[in-house]
């Protein structure tokens, strides 16, 4: 288990990931974020939730809904376009992020910061 700090920073990368793969419903993201992790990452709903209103309300996600066969309706939640574009640009962050901390806590060489 993380620090909820880090979880809390890297949940809307996470989140649109996971969206770009699919649609999917909130307990539906919260297992597969657990499975994908080996289950380290175990989100509660109290993370989660905000985190997709947010999300929605920046319009990097939608949010619609659909009867189940079985059961009441689920809420499934679908990336945009600006949403992809905003992936891309946290990935690119992410990923020098981790370079930068790789070099400061000494994993790579530092001559190159």
């Amino acid at each position: 288990m993380f620090d909820r700090e880090l979880v809390k920073g890297s949940t809307s990368l996470i989140l649109l990931q996971l969206l770009t793969e699919k649609d999917m419903y909130g307990y539906e993201i919260v297992k597969e974020m657990e499975r994908r992790s080996g289950h380290a990452l175990q989100v509660k709903e109290g993370t989660l939730y905000p985190a997709l209103h947010k999300l929605e309300k920046q319009e990097y996600i939608e949010a619609y809904w659909l009867e189940m066969e079985k059961g009441p309706a689920r809420k499934y939640y679908k990336i945009t376009e600006s949403g992809k574009e905003i992936l891309q640009k946290k990935t690119n962050e992410w990923q020098s992020f981790v370079s930068v901390i790789d070099k400061v806590i000494g994993r790579k060489g530092y001559d190159s910061i």
